[in-house]
C-alpha cells in the first residue's frame, strides 16, 4: 500500500497554480461575480487561487467527504449492488473496526472478475465455473491491495502528481492512522478547474490513436477489449461515424440492475454478456473539436457527467480527450 504524506508539497502545488495563473496565459472564468450586502459587483478573472480561498486548504478543499467504504468480508455481489446504486466507480475497502485502508475495488476489477480478464480465472479455477458461488465470495478476493492513497494534509498539486505517476483515477484520503476520511477523484479535480480559460486546446493533449469497436460487438467482448488494453472506455463506430461511448462503469452498472442483475445472481451472466454493447448507449454523443479550449472542454464533461469526449472534425473521429489528459494539462 502506497501512502503519500505531506513532506514537501508546496512546490508541487505552486507549479499547478503557476500553470493556471501564468501572466502570459491569462486565466479567467466568464460571468464571475461577487456579492456584498447591497448589490452584485461584477469582477475580473476568477483564478485558481481565488477558488482555493473559498475552501479550506489542500486536497480536502476538493474531496468527497462522505466516502463510502466497505469491509473486505463484503460479498462481491453486494459490492456490485452498492456501486451500482450509488453510481460509484470505486470503493475503498477498510477494516470494519478501525476503518483503516486495506484495499480498493473498482468497476474495472468487477468486469475483469465477471469475464473480461485474468480475475475471471478465480471463477473458472477456484469455483470451477460456478459464478453464483463466486459472486457470493468476499470482495477481498478481487480487491487491489497495493492501493495508492494520500494524507489529508496533502496539497492539490501532489494529488495530481500522484494520480499521474500511478495511473489511478481516484485516491482514498487517509489520516495519520491510515483511516479513510474522504476520497478525491479525477472528476473532483476537473470540476474545480472547469470553465477556466486556459488558452490550451484539446488538440495539444488528446490521444490521436483511438481503438474503436462496432456497435454489434457483445458486451463481453467490449469488456475484454478494455481489460486487455488497459482502457476504461471505448468508442462505438459504425461506417466511420461514432454513435456512442461505453465505459467500464457502464458495463458494471448494467450488470448490477434489472434483468442483467437477475441473470448474474442466477449464474447466467453469459446471457447478459452476449447482448450488443450498443444497448448500453442511452444518450447521444457528447463531443468536442480539436480547437476547443481545455477549460471549456472540461466544463462540457462536468455538465454531462462524463469522463471523456470524442474529438471530431466534421463527421470524423480524430482523437479522444479524457480526465487523465486534463490532469496532464494542469500539471505540465
Amino acid at each position: 500500500m502506497i501512502t503519500r504524506d505531506k513532506t514537501n508539497f508546496t512546490e508541487n502545488d505552486a507549479r499547478v497554480r503557476e500553470k493556471l495563473n501564468a501572466n502570459d496565459r491569462p486565466v479567467q472564468q466568464k460571468g464571475s461575480a461577487l456579492y456584498n450586502s447591497s448589490r452584485m459587483i461584477r469582477t475580473g478573472p476568477v483564478d485558481f487561487d481565488e477558488r482555493i480561498a473559498k475552501h479550506e486548504g489542500g486536497i480536502m478543499a476538493l474531496a468527497s467527504r462522505e466516502a463510502v467504504t466497505m469491509p473486505p468480508t463484503t460479498s462481491i455481489i453486494n459490492a456490485i449492488r452498492t456501486m451500482t446504486q450509488n453510481g460509484f466507480r470505486r470503493i475503498p475497502i477498510t477494516d470494519a473496526g478501525t476503518n483503516r485502508l486495506e484495499g480498493i475495488v473498482t468497476s474495472v476489477d468487477i468486469i475483469d472478475f465477471l469475464g473480461g480478464g485474468s480475475k475471471n480465472l478465480l471463477v473458472e479455477e477456484h469455483y470451477r465455473g460456478n459464478l453464483l458461488a463466486a459472486i457470493n465470495s468476499q470482495v477481498r478476493e478481487i480487491m487491489q491491495e497495493d492501493v495508492v492513497s494520500i494524507r489529508d494534509n496533502a496539497d492539490i498539486g501532489d494529488a495530481i502528481k500522484l494520480m499521474l505517476e500511478h495511473n489511478t483515477s481516484g485516491l482514498p484520503i487517509v489520516d495519520s492512522g491510515n483511516r479513510v476520511v474522504a476520497i478525491c477523484t479525477e472528476k473532483d479535480l476537473i470540476r474545480f478547474a472547469a470553465g477556466i480559460t486556459s488558452t490550451e486546446t484539446v488538440s495539444q493533449y488528446m490521444s490521436r490513436k483511438v481503438m474503436t469497436t462496432p456497435p454489434d460487438t457483445t458486451i463481453g467482448e467490449a469488456a475484454r477489449i478494455m481489460i486487455e488494453n488497459g482502457f476504461r472506455r471505448i468508442p462505438l463506430v459504425n461506417n466511420g461515424k461514432i454513435i456512442g461511448m461505453v465505459t467500464a462503469s457502464d458495463i458494471m452498472h448494467f450488470l448490477g440492475k434489472g434483468s442483467a442483475f437477475d441473470k448474474l445472481t442466477t449464474g447466467n451472466i453469459h446471457e447478459a454478456f452476449d447482448e450488443p454493447v450498443l444497448s448500453l448507449v442511452s444518450k447521444g454523443v457528447v463531443k468536442t473539436s480539436p480547437d476547443k479550449d481545455m477549460g471549456e472542454a472540461a466544463q462540457i464533461m462536468i455538465e454531462n457527467n462524463i469522463g471523456s469526449l470524442p474529438v471530431m472534425e466534421g463527421d470524423f473521429l480524430v482523437g479522444i480527450i479524457t480526465e487523465r489528459d486534463f490532469l496532464r494539462s494542469i500539471s505540465e
